[in-house]
């Protein structure tokens, strides 16, 4: 399937962590830097982590420190840990795979997931 599919979003507390999923089949993954990007309602897509494929990550400012992306290739699959979450964390999260350009803006990313949605309560 070219479309990667995201899982494990869910409704947690403040404080409380949560990883993600994000499947995708061989010829979607291998090979390719993959994405995560977030979308709260009436705000701009936002990105979040970024893996290339070699395993080098990278961060928007606002998840630095609290979230870690890793890829398991064996598996094609990308993975997002989420620690100290926080209501300005509730959004829907997307990966996408990357085609090429600049890692941090969107329309770099060709294959996306449907989104998976993350909320958090205070």
């Amino acid at each position: 399937q070219v479309q990667p599919v995201e899982s494990g979003g869910g409704l947690v507390q403040a404080g409380d962590s949560l990883r993600l999923s994000c499947a995708a089949s061989g010829r979607t993954f291998s090979g390719y830097a993959m994405g995560w990007f977030r979308q709260a309602p009436g705000k701009a897509r936002e990105f979040v982590a970024g893996v290339g494929w070699s395993g080098d990550t990278y961060y928007g400012d606002s998840v630095k420190g609290r979230f870690a992306i890793s890829r398991d290739n064996a598996k094609t699959t990308v993975y997002l840990q989420m620690n100290s979450l926080q209501p300005e964390d509730t959004a829907v999260y997307y990966c996408a795979r990357r085609s090429g350009g600049r890692g941090y803006e969107s329309a770099n990313y060709d294959y996306w997931g449907q989104g998976t949605q993350v909320t958090v309560s205070s």
